[in-house]
């Protein structure tokens, strides 16, 4: 059994070392997960982890980081840009994103493997990521791609609540709260975001789309392209995500 490490290095930028206490694998896997908003990449990304070992590199994750960071440290030059688009509710641009990877090249190169989730969402990303793992002297063991039906995910996303005071997460039918409506661990008010709104939901789902065939297909001439079905529960998913990972040649030392 194996657990994530704290990822400060990933979460914080170049300038930070992860605190790695863990054993280490002893063959590192390294893995891009792919899949729509909702499919269930960060559930599957901790069952892999607890089974195969790695670190979860989640891009969303370094943005949540940096928008709550209250330590008063300057952003690097690429994170004070990503933060500036965000706050005017524009998208995070490719060759920022790209910058904000590279900056955590050391990330990409841990003995300890690594699961990229949200990263690269385009076939820019894609070619650059395939350049920076180079620059690390690392390269992809394959691109896991999740898929579920539209009606689905829609149906998962939109039965999140997240409590208004401490953000616990919950959800109305897979993980509800003890008392309807209220936080169990500080009793706080359960809200929809509204970006867990159908609609809104759509609209995200239909961004991915525009975007994801080219990466499919740049991951599928290489050999690494895997598909898994997500519609059935998590434990079953991850049966699947096991017999695909199991089957993946030893290839060379990474």
């Amino acid at each position: 059994m194996y657990t994530t490490g704290n990822r400060i290095a990933w979460l914080q930028g170049p300038d930070a070392s992860c605190a790695k206490t863990g054993p280490v694998p002893p063959r590192p896997w390294h893995l891009v997960l792919l899949g729509p908003p909702g499919v269930g990449k960060g559930t599957q990304a901790e069952k892999i982890i607890a089974e195969f070992g790695a670190c979860h590199l989640s891009t969303g994750d370094v943005f949540r980081y940096a928008a709550r960071d209250t330590s008063g440290q300057a952003p690097s030059p690429a994170m004070a840009v990503a933060l500036a688009a965000m706050k005017r509710g524009e998208l995070v641009s490719d060759a920022t994103v790209v910058e904000l990877v590279r900056e955590r090249i050391q990330c990409l190169a841990c003995q300890y493997g690594f699961l990229l989730d949200g990263f690269p969402r385009t076939l820019e990303q894609a070619h650059a990521l395939d350049a920076i793992l180079g620059a690390a002297g690392r390269k992809l063991d394959a691109a896991i791609n999740y898929f579920a039906p539209e009606s689905l995910i829609i149906e998962r996303l939109s039965g999140r609540r997240v409590c208004r005071q401490c953000r616990t997460g919950y959800h109305v039918q897979n993980k509800p709260p003890r008392v309807s409506g209220r936080c169990d661990a500080c009793d706080g008010d359960l809200i929809q975001r509204d970006d867990d709104k159908p609609e809104a939901i759509r609209t995200r789902l239909h961004a991915y789309a525009t975007t994801c065939d080219p990466v499919l297909e740049f991951y599928r001439r290489q050999g690494l392209l895997r598909k898994i079905d997500a519609s059935g529960d998590p434990g079953a998913v991850f049966v699947h995500t096991r017999e695909v990972i199991q089957k993946l040649s030893p290839a060379v030392p990474h």
